[in-house]
């Protein structure tokens, strides 16, 4: 696998060859350092830089998997259709409800394209903070090793909770819901609160 593109809210670099470890770096340097936008790699990474635009608004670009993660309403219903006439085999949320309504319609439409909504593909970050709200209430640290096999294990937990409650024909994204929606319940009954 590789990446073939990153966006911010000005533009895109699409990696012709695929992004390589120094344009990793650069952009974490960019992103998390100087809180600069992308365009400012235009000149020093091998990826080219296009304004105004999004992976999901370009037709040549060839994307296998899409993981919109930066913010809301990323991917619109043209941005969905465009990646399903190109072959996407799965869209997976990085961000808070980075595919709109309409977009998640014409997902839904492609039963062989696999959608893991951000309640899922995004827990992780969730879990790890809680994961640092108990080390604090303990006053323990653990080693970033350890966190990471924790974060392994609850996002296979999660995975398999969302097969398992999609059954025999559901797909992921119902047995997403339904596992969440389960939770709620469970926890409702729990309190006291629904007999």
């Amino acid at each position: 696998a590789k990446v073939v593109s990153i966006s911010d809210s000005d533009g895109c670099l699409v990696f012709e060859d695929g992004m390589t470890d120094d344009d990793l770096n650069q952009f974490i340097e960019a992103k998390q350092i100087k809180r600069a936008r992308l365009s400012i790699l235009s000149n020093t990474s091998t990826g080219k830089y296009i304004p105004n635009a999004s992976p999901w608004t370009l037709p040549d670009l060839q994307i296998d998997f899409a993981f919109p993660s930066a913010t809301q309403n990323e991917i619109d219903q043209d941005g969905a259709t465009m990646l399903m006439k190109k072959g996407t085999m799965g869209v997976f949320e990085g961000a808070n409800l980075p595919v709109t309504l309409e977009g998640q319609q014409v997902l839904r439409e492609h039963s062989s394209v696999v959608y893991i909504p951000g309640k899922a593909a995004n827990a992780g970050g969730v879990g790890v903070s809680g994961l640092e709200m108990s080390q604090n209430a303990s006053r323990t640290y653990w080693k970033r090793e350890k966190v990471e096999i924790m974060l392994k294990e609850m996002m296979a937990e999660i995975y398999q909770q969302m097969k398992e409650g999609a059954g025999e024909d559901g797909t992921l994204e119902q047995g997403c819901n339904r596992a969440g929606f389960l939770k709620v319940a469970h926890a409702l009954k729990e309190l006291g609160w629904v007999y």
